[in-house]
């Protein structure tokens, strides 16, 4: 890489400290990066896309590694192109309601400087304090809020980008609609870093709703809170947050980072409202009284400190879950909100019958179930097992009108499956288009499409 060091000298490293924390990511799977280089500006990201389409040589961006799915692996011997240090939030526009940020500035971050100024940015995955806007625009992330605001690409406008040759193109718009042309914006959102880099964001946000109300729910048994949310929804409330929790989820949290949750619980649902006072008030004494219909047992958060101590918990599954089982599988199925119920019985099914524990948690409120099949990766035949399980969960997902990822992306963990879902006409179409942006196949590739597609 002595050519790329000259171009950006400081900024690559060879090093293998470097090489090795910069190889892998939260899904678990790791392969050796080539380089590692830290661009400062879309300059920088020009000068090394320039330098790699020059040398045919593989590039990965990556954000902070959060990825559940393998998308910032760096196969083929790739330089992980960090976003990190390009960090900076760039314009607060208050008048207008929009931001504009680089890709590094982490999520949470974000959150609390736009609160000091009264605005509010929905999208809040559950890593939130560590994940970079610029990862979650690569895998169009949601979070608990999707279900009353939606996902990622409801707030992007516009955004700077560097193709693979280097070339810089600005897509979308600042104002409110704007029709002109393709939507490029859109394409790139959720696009897992496979067509170009984005380099700058341009955000629109809200204005801080007035209150919140938390409440927990729980449950003696699953089917209990599937009916519970099938419920809420069904008589028009829209909470921000409808969030679930099955036994398992609950007792990994305890253990781990323990809050006071009921270790025989069955299930649990975090259900939060945001807006005007009176109404959230009245939407919260008609759910307290849906859940304790079907023998919920209903807290409601009395400050701000135990409001943040629940959510702690929340957040706190997933490495609760890795704490117990460090190589289980983790998916990220979605199924219509109305077949929450169902879904949750078929793995309950599954998992009675293959002896697999599955545990279960996410947006209940969007149908998004975080499925995680607690099992060793290293036991060879028990991970034949359950790959063979998650093929028969994504069929089920799929024929109850669902989808194999909600905001987890495809990258290397889903490829083999995405047949599944996507007809061979439109995979043509996908294959047509990444081959247009990149011809030459150097932008994180072995991304999304199956192996030798």
């Amino acid at each position: 890489m002595k050519g790329l060091s000259e171009l950006l000298p400081g900024r690559v490293s060879t090093q293998p400290e470097d090489l090795a924390c910069y190889g892998f990511d939260a899904s678990g799977l790791e392969a050796a990066p080539s380089a590692v280089v830290w661009p400062r500006d879309v300059k920088d990201v020009s000068t090394i896309m320039s330098y790699a389409f020059a040398n045919d040589t593989p590039v990965v961006p990556r954000g902070a590694g959060t990825g559940m799915t393998g998308g910032s692996v760096p196969l083929k011997g790739a330089i992980i192109l960090s976003l990190e240090k390009m960090n900076r939030i760039l314009e607060i526009d208050e008048e207008n309601f929009t931001v504009l940020v680089e890709p590094g500035v982490i999520n949470g971050r974000l959150q609390r400087e736009l609160e000091r100024h009264g605005l509010f940015y929905p999208p809040d995955p559950a890593s939130m304090n560590f994940c970079t806007i610029g990862g979650n625009v690569a895998e169009n992330s949601g979070g608990p809020r999707a279900v009353k605001y939606g996902v990622t690409k409801d707030y992007v406008l516009g955004l700077e980008a560097v193709l693979p040759d280097g070339r810089i193109i600005t897509t979308g718009v600042k104002t409110a609609k704007g029709v002109v042309g393709y939507d490029l914006t859109r394409l790139l959102v959720g696009s897992e870093g496979t067509l170009a880099v984005v380099t700058k964001i341009r955000l629109r946000v809200l204005p801080l709703p007035e209150e919140v109300i938390t409440l927990l729910a729980i449950f003696e048994d699953s089917a209990e809170s599937g009916a519970a949310v099938k419920a809420i929804l069904g008589r028009g409330i829209v909470p921000r947050t409808l969030e679930f929790m099955d036994g398992g989820a609950i007792s990994a949290v305890e253990q781990y980072r323990p809050v006071g949750f009921p270790m025989d619980a069955g299930a649990m649902l975090l259900i939060e409202l945001d807006g005007h006072p009176a109404a959230i008030t009245k939407d919260a004494e008609r759910i307290s009284e849906i859940c304790k219909g079907l023998k919920g047992e209903v807290t409601m958060a009395e400050d701000e400190a135990a409001r943040e101590r629940i959510w702690e918990a929340r957040r706190a599954i997933s490495p609760a879950l890795y704490h117990l089982m460090p190589a289980k599988i983790n998916e990220d199925i979605v199924v219509p909100r109305s077949r929450v119920p169902d879904m949750l019985g078929i793995l309950r099914g599954l998992s009675e019958e293959t002896g697999i524990m599955i545990i279960n948690f996410g947006h209940a409120g969007d149908g998004n179930i975080h499925v995680n099949l607690m099992v060793d990766r290293n036991n060879k035949e028990e991970y034949e097992k359950a790959r063979d399980l998650v093929a028969r969960i994504f069929g089920k997902t799929l024929e109850l009108g669902g989808t194999i990822s909600g905001e987890h992306g495809v990258g290397l963990t889903k490829s083999d499956y995405i047949s599944m879902e996507v007809a061979p006409a439109e995979l043509e179409m996908m294959r047509r288009i990444k081959a247009a942006f990149d011809p030459k196949n150097i932008l994180n590739p072995g991304k999304i499409f199956p192996a030798g597609a």
